[in-house]
């Protein structure tokens, strides 16, 4: 059996994502996929038996390297401002520089590819943040709001920021950055 070419799984993955972006994740085909990665149909289908194993495997790629990224350089040890602006420049940076990604997961996350279950595993792989959130809550240094609101609050603008640098094609500068960094803190400090 010949091996697994990880090169042509590589463009199989980034035919998926422009094609995800273009066309929202409903309307793709393993035609279009194919065609858009330069390979047969057929040879796609030697890789991925189907459209929601390609989406799958895919998705837990893109989700590993988000968590991977927004924990670069974190430390939990750190006081609690400085571990949440590495979190957030953290999120902002792979948003911004991994955009089809951040779109294809949003799409995923509401499709009927995830289920609950792999909603539980995404949940863990993100708990440094939320265990981050409920140290600044009792350390009285943010609101005391339930903590999914605080995240869907800090995420939701930086989806937004991300939005505006792609679709507008605005600059992110490192004082852009820190203008948008302290709105969100703003916006969350006690």
């Amino acid at each position: 059996m010949k091996p697994r070419d990880e090169n042509k799984i590589s463009e199989i993955y980034k035919a998926t994502l422009s094609l995800v972006k273009a066309t929202g994740l409903a309307g793709i085909t393993m035609q279009m996929v194919a065609k858009e990665a330069g390979i047969a149909t057929g040879t796609l289908y030697i890789y991925f038996k189907n459209k929601e194993a390609l989406i799958m495997s895919l998705f837990h790629e893109c989700v590993q390297r988000s968590a991977s990224n927004t924990f670069k350089n974190y430390d939990p040890s750190q006081p609690f401002k400085i571990g949440f602006q590495i979190i957030w420049q953290n999120i902002l940076h792979h948003r911004t520089s991994r955009f089809n990604e951040s779109i294809f997961i949003e799409q995923c996350f509401h499709s009927p590819f995830v289920d609950e279950d792999t909603k539980l595993t995404l949940k863990k792989m993100f708990e440094p943040l939320v265990q981050l959130i409920d140290r600044g809550k009792s350390e009285r240094l943010i609101k005391d709001i339930d903590t999914f609101w605080l995240i869907a609050f800090m995420v939701g603008t930086i989806n937004e920021i991300a939005k505006r640098v792609t679709y507008f094609n605005k600059k992110l500068t490192n004082e852009v950055t820190d203008l948008n960094f302290q709105l969100c803190w703003d916006g969350i400090k006690a």
